[in-house]
């Protein structure tokens, strides 16, 4: 399965250090709220059965060549919310491998995943 976001989530330095926790709560909150939201819009109508174990891969297409640490996208709230769309059981470590690529389309950013049903992870 592959879904297309036409966004991509804030960098965990975001959330990190910066203003007072109530702010940063509300902030993060807020985010999180609205990337469920994006998961649940690009899985669209389509039927899901709730997947036990898979390999997840996040393409990241950013719009400049600035650099970008990989921990800094972890997929937090695309993965906290393929859980709550109920796509995924669980994304602990022992249901899901992760896969994080950064590429670069200046026309078109946007974040891709690809979920594959895996065996063993």
């Amino acid at each position: 399965m592959k879904l297309i976001i036409q966004d991509i989530p804030p960098s965990n330095n975001k959330f990190m250090g910066r203003g007072t926790r109530y702010i940063q709560s509300i902030q993060y909150q807020e985010e999180k709220t609205k990337w469920e939201w994006l998961v649940k819009s690009a899985l669209g109508r389509r039927s899901v059965n709730h997947i036990e174990k898979a390999t997840v891969k996040i393409t990241y297409y950013f719009k400049d060549r600035r650099r970008r640490d990989p921990d800094n996208y972890s997929g937090k709230f695309i993965l906290d919310g393929l859980v709550r769309a109920n796509i995924l059981k669980d994304d602990s470590f022992s249901n899901i491998d992760l896969v994080l690529i950064g590429e670069y389309d200046k026309e078109n950013p946007r974040t891709e995943i690809e979920i594959q049903e895996a065996t063993k992870c």
